[in-house]
Parts: structure tokens; sequence; C-alpha cells
């Protein structure tokens, strides 16, 4: 195992400086952080004093960070995660972020200070260089969410095939017109599903209409108000496709309001196949993703983290998408 000598050595500082640096001292410049910080990920070091925290100090208790608890995909993720820890002997702690970064941080900060053994993320809200400092402490697990400068293992799913299946499929029913709608920051899996329907648009030689692209949808408020954007257009997408389930219930609820025949008038696709999808008249074409599936995964990898120090080997969990064809489109 690398230890703090050869982190000093490839970063060309003291053990001294390392040691401040690992021990968040406020003396030490950014570009030492950042050498420091540097050498640490080549390395794949891990403070030996992380490590025996976690050896002498257990609570069995699991953080769960959750962006949205009234998401019912959330929900039925957090379901999976308890009953796979309840299994280990472990319990979840419910953090619930509201997409907000200090939030996070806060709650971070449990791993931090030993009030929980470890944390699953299903969102991001930070940077990861802000977050990274964190995995010191204890294991972090990303769960349907990822960073591509993460060092932390992370359970996630083709984000990009999910968004380029549900818009290929549109444009071989024949719609052209296609609208976009996402949650917030267009990164992380946002971004690949953003990219997933822009390839699928270039392939058949087709231009995004940046008019019909619409961002912070998260829930069934936000579908209602992208319906009643769109009403206000001279020129109209003739499909949707979103990033939600909920968001999509939004929508075509206000569209049948309006007098709009689903999928004649606008075809609409969701995303996870929650319960909602099949309630919802017309029922809902969505890409659903293996909550369940996801859930225990990410459980079973924070339970094989905590009896092995190097728990910040990053490794990709991916599962597989499926293309759910209803009556929406």
């Amino acid at each position: 195992m690398p230890t703090i000598s050869d982190v000093a050595r490839l970063a060309g500082l003291s053990r001294a400086t390392v040691s401040r640096v690992i021990n968040d001292h406020p003396y030490v410049s950014d570009a030492k952080k950042e050498s420091v910080l540097k050498a640490m990920r080549e390395l794949g070091y891990i403070p030996n004093s992380a490590a025996q925290n976690l050896r002498k100090q257990k609570t069995n208790i699991i953080a769960v960070l959750v962006p949205k608890l009234t998401n019912p995909f959330f929900a039925y993720l957090v379901e999976s995660i308890e009953a796979k820890a309840a299994e280990n002997g472990l319990q979840i702690l419910i953090c619930n972020t509201k997409y907000d970064k200090k939030r996070e941080l806060e709650f971070l900060k449990y791993l931090k200070t030993k009030q929980v053994d470890g944390v699953i993320m299903t969102s991001i809200e930070n940077s990861w260089e802000v977050i990274e400092a964190v995995t010191w402490s204890g294991p972090i697990v990303l769960c349907n969410e990822y960073s591509i400068k993460a060092n932390v293992p992370s359970v996630r799913l083709n984000q990009m095939q999910g968004g380029y299946m549900g818009t290929k499929f549109l444009l071989k029913q024949g719609y052209t017109k296609i609208g976009y709608c996402w949650g917030g920051i267009l990164s992380g899996l946002a971004h690949d599903r953003f990219f997933g329907f822009e390839k699928a648009m270039k392939e058949s030689g087709l231009s995004i209409n940046k008019n019909w692209l619409f961002e912070n949808a998260f829930d069934i408020e936000d579908g209602r108000r992208i319906m009643h954007q769109i009403a206000r257009m001279t020129e109209k997408p003739n499909a949707l496709f979103t990033g939600s389930d909920e968001v999509a219930a939004g929508i075509i609820s206000e569209a049948k309001k309006m007098g709009l025949k689903i999928p004649d008038d606008i075809a609409v696709i969701g995303f996870d196949d929650q319960p909602i999808a099949e309630v919802i008249e017309p029922a809902l074409t969505t890409i659903r993703q293996p909550i369940n599936d996801i859930g225990t995964k990410t459980m079973e990898i924070m339970v094989n983290l905590l009896s092995n120090e190097h728990y910040t080997t990053e490794k990709v969990y991916e599962l597989p998408l499926e293309l759910i064809v209803r009556e929406s489109s």
C-alpha cells in the first residue's frame, strides 16, 4: 500500500506539508493542496487515520443522500437500499438535500465526524473537487449518479443509451419536431441523456430547436408548466422526451385539459417506469430503470467496502435500461 512518504515524494513536498493538507490545515497554499490531492489520487492513497477510525468507531448507520423525497423514484430506491441494509444489520439515515449544495455538504460532515459509517449519494450537487476530501473519512458510493472525476465506486445506467433509444423510437414513429425536458444542471446523467437525444437527432439529419428544450423539470407541476409554455408557442413540438415520469404525467394531464389528444397532437415519453406510468391515461411510454437492482447493488458494495480499507478503489457497475412502449407515443 502507498504511504504518506510516497505521496510526499510524488508531490515533491515534505511529509509535514502532506499531513497538513490531509488534516485540512488552513495555512497551505492552493497549489500545494492540489499537488497533494493529485498525488493521492494517482497512488490511491488513503490516510491511515481514516482507516483506523473506520475500524474503531462503528455506528452501523449509512447516510443516504436523496435530492427529493417526494419523487417516487427515490422513494422506491431508498426502500431497496434499506432492505439490503437490514439484511446486513445496518440502518440508513435518509438525508433530503433538496438539490441544495450547502445541505449536501452538511450531510457529508456526518461521515467526517463519524456519525455514520458510510454515505450513499443518489445525486451530486457540488463539484467532485469539493466532495473528494470527504472520501478520506470513509466510504462513499454513488448510486444512479456519477462524476467522471470521482474516485469511488458507482452504480449507474447507460443514460446516453436511454436518451438515444427513447428519441430513436419517437423518430421511428414519424415524429421529427421533438422537445426535451431535464431536471437541474445539464451534467452527469442529465448530460448523458441529452447527449443520447442529440446523437439520435443528428443521425436523422434533424437540428435541435432550442425553444423546445425545457430545464428545471422535476415533477407533475413542472410538466403542467411546460405544457402551458408550449401552448403559447407559434411553432410547437409534436413530441416530448422527458427525464421523469412525473413530468410526463403533468404534460399529459394538462394537454388533455387543453383538448389535445395524446399521442395524435403530441407524443410523450417518460423516464423511470414509475407506477404512475401505467395509471395515467393514456399509459406512458417510458425508459425503465431497474430501481430495485440499483439499490440492492449499491448497498452490497457499501457492505463490502466497510470491511475493506481500500474503499476508494474506483469501479463502475452498469445496469441495463429498457424501453417500455405504451399508448402515449
